[in-house]
């Protein structure tokens, strides 16, 4: 990472611990509803130009992910009092930190269910099937990251690339995941859900990939616009209206992110593959209707074909954009520079 770049993201920093404190010691005290949406709006504002004052890829998905998507939501739910920012009248407010970081970074902290405290594993295994579940943690995701890059380097291979996305996600959020618990002490959600189980689109977006996105868009786009339309369509209309708008909008908030990170005019690709599968989910949830428990194909079916529909579709009109503007390689000379950084910072010690 360059030295002009390290400065600009620690100088982003300070923005955004700035900008959080004003949100919980002046915007907390703003009566909930428009006029705390208001006082709220020049941080919606500055973090969405953040990203802009940065230049290196790696930085651009970080920012544009964490802050200007996943904060940004956050503080229009708290505007409402609603979402992780979010406390009762009657409740203490939650520490400074606690709201940096549950605002800041991608993670949810876990509820302890009495009846299954002591028990390992966060995945529920259905009677009807069997989940092979890879053992994988935090390090050995790190590991294979490391060799598919190197496979990816000298050979650009797709599936690879699906993998190093997979668990490029997964690092960052566990990293976030590492630097919250052990800070705060306290147990967090899993970002993921083993995705690569998935035997449908339904179970692919809803119960197992992006946990964390999946939830604020439920709360942000999918209950408001159902909420919204039911007195008008009916409830099974309002559901499908929700589904796409919560697709379309995901769509958006990725297309934003790819320009942050090629700073290249939009081709609107990214977000017909969300529109693309909304529609696929749909359709799901209305032959799942139609037919109910009457016809179901095996997990050991449907869950290759969901997982090849989702790379299938990702390579047509998910990654080109990325593969254009060589945001692969540009984004592994970033991880290869930071390497080199704090190698230099451990052999000054």
């Amino acid at each position: 990472m360059e030295e002009d770049e390290g400065k600009k993201f620690i100088k982003a920093w300070i923005i955004i611990l700035a900008s959080l404190c004003y949100s919980y010691f002046i915007a907390s005290k703003i009566p909930k509803g428009i006029l705390r949406f208001i006082s709220l709006l020049p941080i919606f504002s500055l973090f969405t130009l953040l990203p802009l004052s940065l230049s290196r890829p790696l930085t651009n998905i970080l920012f544009g992910g964490f802050i200007v998507w996943l904060a940004n939501f956050k503080l229009l739910l708290y505007a409402f009092n609603h979402g992780p920012l979010s406390y009762d009248v009657n409740d203490d407010q939650p520490s400074l930190l606690r709201f940096i970081f549950l605002a800041a970074f991608p993670i949810k902290i876990k509820k302890v269910n009495p009846s299954t405290k002591g028990q390992e594993g966060n995945l529920v295994i259905s009677p009807n099937k069997k989940e092979v579940v890879l053992p994988l943690n935090f390090w050995s995701k790190v590991v294979i990251f490391v060799i598919l890059e190197v496979v990816y380097s000298y050979n650009k291979n797709m599936v690879a690339f699906c993998g190093l996305m997979y668990l490029a996600i997964d690092i960052a959020f566990g990293v976030c995941d590492f630097l919250v618990g052990f800070t705060l002490g306290i147990e967090l959600e899993p970002p993921s859900n083993e995705p690569y189980l998935s035997t449908s689109l339904q179970d692919f977006w809803g119960r197992r990939w992006n946990l964390r996105v999946t939830e604020i868009l439920h709360h942000t786009v999918y209950k408001p616009v159902r909420s919204t339309v039911v007195k008008f369509v009916g409830q099974k209309w309002a559901q499908v209206t929700g589904v796409m708008a919560s697709f379309v909008v995901s769509g958006l908030m990725h297309e934003l992110v790819y320009y942050y990170t090629t700073r290249a005019i939009p081709t609107w690709e990214v977000t017909w593959f969300f529109v693309l599968h909304g529609v696929c989910v749909v359709l799901e949830i209305g032959v799942k209707r139609t037919l109910g428990l009457k016809w179901k194909l095996h997990w050991a079916v449907s869950g290759p074909l969901t997982v090849g529909f989702v790379m299938v579709t990702g390579f047509w009109l998910f990654f080109p954009q990325l593969m254009r503007n060589e945001v692969d390689v540009k984004a592994t000379q970033d991880i290869i520079d930071f390497g080199k950084y704090l190698k230099e910072m451990v052999m000054r010690r």
